[in-house]
């Protein structure tokens, strides 16, 4: 997933009869002016209120993940998610998404809090990681991991290969 910023994104919301009728009148609308989506799609059928029962087009978007929008969707979750990561910083943000990516998150469906509390508590340390590690990439039976030095195994993965900063693991370059 690209990096994206919630609290920056925008939709170009067109109608179709217009697009079907060679017109491509919109507007941008920046979704961080709007509470909820109740109140960004009164303000879609304010921007086209010439039209009976306007069909809004998404023509266009910025700073939003592909999950949560669609040309004639968005997301639910979307406001929920961009209010709950805001207290991420930025660079947890990306980091957010990478994990969503990592463990086949569907931010469209999942509660965001939910998400984001299992993201914070994701790597307490370098030894977590590695058992998590030696989870997906080995297949020990259950005695050997009992005595499997997981210490030993981080020191030697953040050594190397791997970097902690903030309980997100980066992989050397």
């Amino acid at each position: 997933m690209e990096t994206v910023t919630l609290s920056e994104a925008r939709v170009y919301v067109g109608t179709y009869n217009k697009y079907n009728s060679g017109s491509l009148f919109g507007k941008w609308l920046d979704l961080f002016d709007y509470w909820d989506k109740d109140e960004f799609m009164e303000a879609c059928r304010e921007l086209h209120k010439d039209e009976q029962d306007p069909e809004f087009m998404f023509q266009d978007y910025e700073n939003i993940p592909e999950a949560l929008i669609t040309e004639c969707w968005l997301s639910d979750k979307f406001f929920e998610l961009r209010d709950a990561i805001e207290k991420l910083s930025e660079t947890e943000q990306e980091a957010f998404f990478v994990w969503c990516d990592h463990h086949n998150s569907d931010i469209s469906e999942e509660d965001a809090d939910d998400l984001i509390s299992s993201f914070e508590d994701e790597y307490k340390d370098e030894e977590n990681y590695a058992y998590e590690i030696v989870e997906e990439c080995y297949d020990l039976p259950e005695f050997a991991k009992t005595y499997f030095d997981y210490s030993a195994f981080a020191r030697d993965l953040f050594i190397t290969d791997y970097w902690m900063d903030n309980g997100f693991v980066f992989r050397c370059a």
